[in-house]
């Protein structure tokens, strides 16, 4: 018995033992912390002194050399270079002739502008390092951290000498990238994808980070050419080709893309899916035409082909985009129901075509007023047994939409209800949720809606929050200075018949505010439907009229930098008068900085003002053709 017990007695003193360490550990990591916080913290409020005395601590007990740089940081900021070339030569006897220490020896001698000495320490660390990839990297790492560039650069190139088989292509590459040398960074990651093809994202996301650095909108051209002339030379390395697709399609050149992805895919195969990804990326970026191209493309190939149905689907959201983005008197109305009608028998009715049968069932009811068998389409398909949540919402979302084209607004509500109880979870139930509020607002209840709309800002869609926050406010500002909210109930009826594509009837309520309310604060917002109304029967001339009133009469009111940019956009896509759209789109960029046209506006102003219209789309130089 007495055994047992001293057993147990040393188990338990054992296990004591063991704990007590690991409980010290953990009170050290958080004093180590603490110390951490603290000494960030006085050193962001310069208070060096204090700073140093915590740094120099927190190195002693972690090692780490980058609270030793802030610790030597300390001391050159407060003047005191004797103790830091004290402390680097006692760490220098400690660690045994670390090429690090001299760097920041360098570094240090350096703030004391002795450049001859600073150099020499520099060289020494080169000196110092030994041959394995790692340490290279470290001591560039340490001097990239000190912005000495050229000795990071020399750093590199002894181990490409030194070591077999490590080029250092991608680290060199972000050397040079540090130094503005371009055309040596493009060499160094060319050469990286000429050995190895599976570099090939890692490549374009540098490029990316190159092109953010890009202040003059040079860097793009000059890759360009670098990658065509390394085409032009090295015609077996595709990934090559496939970058060249990747830089066309940044730029938003879909054709030229389109064209290398189809001579590629001819020339070795297995090229349907980036020709597909292609299509969507277009479709997303106003490329209608490129996109249809590419799905025609794919729809060539046959029945057998990976992406023949998904392709069939695709071209004819697009032409029905086409037809939706056309003036009315362009629309052919029988000639797509034919197309709609064709593509239904090849693909058929299925979960995966679910998108397509809303687009159809919304063509049927809002453009041929065959409003019954639109909604008999959607009953039909939501019988489907295997139609998720998600999709099953969406069609529903589309009966309600028809249902308020009947003028059934509550018949609706109790549908969009209905989603918004389903969908809870995911993004459909705030896409409902701001319907259902804009619904309120066509009614005239504008307190209603503006209540749900502001419920709405919160949404963790940007999209969704930016459309209830802009109702929200416009709501708010025209009935704020009224007495009466008679106007701003005539402008959500006109909003209403606009949704319904009564565009007649919407005019005319329009006209009845513009006349009974001629001081209203509502008028730039009367200009600036009008002008829309315009832009989709095709009547850009008149709808110039309505957007210069606004700009010149409503510069500073809310839609004076909308109607301004939407002018820039229709001289530069439908008049093409390139100069008075510059104008426009640098006059957007001077006058309203705030705006969210800012971005998209330098972005067509720099294209407009360079030497190749972008519209013209020129060809490429030294553009190779792959066969």
């Amino acid at each position: 018995m007495q055994k047992q017990i001293k057993r147990q007695l040393l188990f338990i003193g054992i296990l004591a033992a063991l704990l007590m360490p690991s409980t010290g550990f953990s009170q050290q990591i958080k004093m180590d912390a603490n110390k951490m916080q603290l000494a960030n913290q006085y050193y962001r409020s310069q208070d060096f002194e204090k700073a140093a005395v915590l740094y120099q601590e927190i190195y002693a007990s972690s090692g780490s050399q980058h609270y030793f740089n802030l610790y030597l940081n300390c001391l050159i900021e407060m003047g005191d270079f004797e103790q830091a070339e004290k402390d680097i030569e006692k760490q220098l006897r400690k660690r045994n002739n670390d090429p690090y220490l001299y760097v920041q020896w360098g570094y240090l001698l350096k703030q004391q502008n002795l450049l001859e000495a600073a150099t020499e320490k520099f060289d020494q660390a080169i000196q110092l390092v030994s041959n394995n990839k790692t340490d290279y990297i470290q001591l560039a790492n340490a001097f990239l951290s000190r912005r000495e560039y050229e000795f990071a650069q020399q750093t590199y190139q002894l181990g490409r000498n030194k070591l077999n088989n490590e080029a250092f292509h991608y680290e060199l590459a972000r050397v040079y990238l540090y130094q503005r040398n371009y055309e040596l960074m493009f060499q160094e990651y060319l050469e990286l994808l000429k050995e190895d093809d599976t570099n090939l994202g890692r490549v374009q996301s540098s490029m990316l980070t190159a092109f953010r650095m890009d202040v003059d909108n040079s860097l793009r051209d000059e890759f360009r050419t670098a990658l065509l002339r390394r085409i032009q030379q090295n015609p077996n390395v595709i990934a090559y080709n496939h970058l060249l697709i990747w830089l066309l399609v940044q730029e938003k050149r879909f054709s030229q893309a389109l064209r290398q992805s189809i001579a590629l895919d001819k020339r070795i195969g297995e090229g349907d899916g980036q020709i597909d990804n292609l299509a969507r990326v277009a479709a997303g970026n106003e490329g209608v035409d490129e996109a249809i191209r590419a799905y025609n493309y794919l729809i060539e190939k046959g029945t057998e082909g990976e992406f023949y149905e998904e392709a069939y689907s695709g071209k004819m959201q697009m032409l029905y985009r086409q037809f939706v983005d056309q003036p009315k008197e362009y629309r052919h109305s029988e000639i797509l129901k034919d197309q709609f009608e064709e593509a239904f028998k090849v693909i058929g009715f299925t979960t995966e075509t679910t998108p397509l049968v809303i687009d159809y069932a919304h063509f049927l009811a809002f453009y041929q007023n065959r409003v019954e068998e639109a909604t008999e389409l959607l009953y039909r398909h939501m019988k489907i047994s295997d139609l998720g949540v998600l999709s099953r919402g969406r069609l529903k979302n589309e009966l309600a939409d028809i249902h308020v084209l009947k003028d059934d607004l509550w018949e609706a509500i109790l549908l969009y209800s209905q989603i918004i109880d389903a969908n809870k979870n995911n993004p459909l139930g705030d896409e409902i949720k701001l319907k259902k509020a804009r619904l309120g607002y066509f009614m005239g209840n504008l307190s209603w809606a503006q209540a749900q709309l502001d419920v709405l800002k919160g949404s963790t869609s940007k999209l969704i929050a930016n459309d209830a926050l802009e109702l929200s406010v416009f709501i708010s500002n025209n009935i704020a200075l009224d007495t009466t909210t008679a106007a701003m109930e005539l402008f959500a009826k006109a909003d209403l018949y606009s949704f319904r594509n009564q565009d007649s009837l919407a005019w005319l309520t329009l006209d009845s505010i513009e006349n009974k309310y001629s001081y209203n604060s509502l008028l730039d917002d009367v200009y600036f439907r009008k002008a829309k109304t315009l832009i989709k029967q095709g009547d850009y001339g008149r709808s110039i009229d309505f957007l210069t009133k606004i700009k010149d009469e409503f510069a500073y009111d809310l839609l004076g930098d909308d109607a301004m940019f939407l002018l820039g956009e229709i001289y530069e896509t439908q008049l093409n008068k390139d100069e008075q759209a510059a104008e426009l789109f640098k006059e957007v960029l001077t006058r309203y900085p705030g705006s969210i046209y800012v971005e998209e506006a330098r972005s067509r102003y720099r294209r407009l003002r360079a030497e190749v219209p972008v519209e013209e789309e020129a060809p490429l130089q030294f553009e190779p053709e792959i066969n």
